[in-house]
């Protein structure tokens, strides 16, 4: 017996008209069955890339690759956050592009701009590191020091410094800023099975485009451009987009699975060895291979283990990531542990702390990251809590899940 589709409204300027609210959710049945799940290996994940790429600001030596962990963040942002936009499409039929970016506004701005006002503060003390406190904190808050250190073919000036390390925050913020409206135009235009095919195509564009810059007075344009590092972001967007494709009774889910589980350990161990063996920044044999064809390479191992931690969650990897220390951390103090190292580092050197400053740093950063948490970040996800659901419907539980910006090297 046929029976009627379910009707839900959808709002345009201000109005609702009713769509029919199956053929998304058919589209996309995942999406629509864990809209606000939370995967606490992913959160292990996040704290391992951040203590990747902290220990890499004080060690370079003994992890010369360590700047991968800002890798690792964008194809888990790229993941989380196309999964919570296919999430809302297939229950509303859209996209609420004002409500994404309000809430992301009030889940990453209020932190930096803590941060930002440290900085500009400290910059009118006799501290060499920041002299130049005050144009690094308008450039951060605004998200440009990418702009600005991709501009700069020699060694980066001291403007940015010392928040030269928010340049991966502006990738990932002109990233957050395109992508929705981009996704929602496929979404809309193409079928679903081609929705998934666009997306694989734009991941490759970046990687064609970064041969044709290839130059090595070009590195820097390269590592910090919102254009040449995309296909990071993409590659996590195009595997939410691919598991949000398959109903979990689907033989393809199965498969999948199947080869997480033989290639996890292999993409596992590969990247332990570009963190011990790969140096990425600075002058390296490596530097040409890792900026035109690395970066991706480094996106799909990181896909992989994704992969795993979704289907997976008996794995080995599942378990020792989703450990509750690990899991809260990076949850809940990732962002704020990235956002507050750097410049503590370079405080606690201009104070005169040298033996002891890794883990002095280490152990003001973990202070500072706690009260960011609970003093900020908690009281403004409280704050988009009270707003209720989102104009599309989008439930303000959901909403709250979102991840913070990533964690990255200032190569």
């Amino acid at each position: 017996m046929s029976s009627q589709p379910p009707i839900h409204t959808r709002q345009h300027s201000g109005r609702r008209e009713a769509v029919p609210a199956g053929r998304e959710a058919e589209a996309f049945p995942s999406a629509v069955r864990t809209p606000g799940k939370r995967v606490d290996g992913i959160d292990g994940l996040r704290t391992l890339a951040v203590m990747l790429v902290i220990i890499y600001h004080f060690h370079p030596d003994k992890v010369p690759g360590g700047s991968i962990g800002v890798d690792i963040f964008y194809t888990i942002s790229g993941f989380v956050i196309t999964r919570l936009l296919l999430a809302e499409f297939a229950r509303t039929g859209g996209i609420g592009l004002w409500q994404f970016y309000r809430r992301r506004w009030w889940r990453l701005v209020p932190a930096l701009l803590v941060v930002c006002v440290m900085t500009a503060l400290l910059s009118f003390a006799p501290l060499q590191s920041f002299r130049h406190g005050v144009s690094a904190a308008l450039l951060s808050a605004f998200s440009l020091v990418n702009l600005v250190r991709a501009a700069q073919a020699g060694a980066y000036s001291g403007v940015t410094a010392p928040l030269g390390h928010t340049w991966s925050l502006g990738v990932e913020e002109q990233f957050y800023l395109l992508w929705p409206p981009v996704l929602l135009l496929l979404l809309r235009r193409l079928r679903a099975r081609t929705v998934l095919i666009a997306a694989a195509v734009l991941t490759l564009l970046p990687l064609l485009w970064r041969f044709h810059l290839w130059d090595a007075q070009a590195a820097h344009r390269i590592y910090n451009g919102p254009d040449t590092r995309a296909d990071q972001l993409l590659a996590g967007a195009v595997l939410a987009i691919l598991l949000a494709r398959l109903a979990p009774d689907d033989p393809w889910r199965e498969k999948l699975r199947t080869w997480a589980a033989r290639l996890w350990v292999p993409a596992f161990v590969l990247l332990g060895l570009i963190v011990w063996q790969v140096q990425i920044t600075g002058h390296s044999a490596w530097i040409a291979p890792e900026y035109t064809v690395g970066f991706l390479v480094t996106a799909l191992l990181t896909v992989v283990l994704l992969t795993a931690l979704e289907l997976l969650p008996g794995s080995p990897l599942a378990k020792v990531l989703s450990i509750a220390p690990l899991a809260w951390i990076g949850r809940n103090l990732s962002y704020g542990l990235y956002l507050w190292h750097y410049p503590l580092m370079h405080l606690l050197s201009d104070l005169g702390v040298r033996r002891m400053l890794f883990p002095s740093t280490l152990l003001a950063t973990f202070i500072m990251a706690l009260a960011s948490y609970f003093l900020v970040e908690e009281p403004c996800r409280r704050f988009k809590q009270r707003g209720g659901k989102g104009r599309r419907g989008t439930p303000a539980t959901a909403a709250a899940r979102e991840p913070a910006a990533t964690a990255a090297a200032g190569g």
